[in-house]
């Protein structure tokens, strides 16, 4: 069922990308073949890569999958990589979990905003971040509770890098 999930989630975001890419060509054709600059089209471009940044990096990218500087997470044995990711995570559920209220209670304030070409409520537009916010803190609090019973979060070896495919 979650690989299910996973993989709309995947569908979503390419989606989100044909909708950006459309987006700017018509841009490029209103702005360069017709000399009519419009503006609805930046406004898709700029939503849809926040939404295809945040959705992405709560919803499709895996933990394992993140970007890390992890030159001394792999030099360390499993218990040196079991403490760093336990107070990574603390720190991340820290963080994310004492942002969560303001973040809900701004995004719930931008109701009153509307963007400028395409009239879109801004608190639909920044509703992202809550699903983000909200997301990441499960992945780490389930990520807490499989150190916490023992679970080896595994060294990434350096020397078999790929795109993740």
């Amino acid at each position: 069922m979650l690989g299910w999930l996973r993989r709309r989630a995947e569908d979503i975001a390419a989606l989100m990308l044909a909708v950006m890419f459309a987006a700017f060509l018509v841009q490029i054709v209103f702005r360069y073949a017709f000399n009519f600059p419009v503006g609805w089209t930046s406004e898709l471009t700029v939503v849809m890569w926040l939404w295809l940044v945040l959705w992405g990096a709560a919803l499709v990218v895996k933990e394992s999958e993140e970007v890390r500087f992890d030159l001394l997470y792999g030099a360390v044995g499993r218990r040196g990589r079991i403490a760093m990711a336990f107070i990574a995570s603390l720190a991340l559920l820290t963080l994310y979990g004492a942002s969560l209220k303001a973040s809900y209670a701004y995004v719930a304030f931008m109701k009153v905003e509307k963007s400028s070409y395409l009239k879109i409520r801004m608190d639909w537009l920044y509703s992202i971040f809550l699903l983000f916010l909200v997301a990441i803190i499960v992945r780490y609090l389930w990520l807490l509770w499989q150190l916490l019973r023992g679970r080896d979060p595994e060294a990434g070896d350096v020397t078999n890098v790929s795109s993740g495919l």
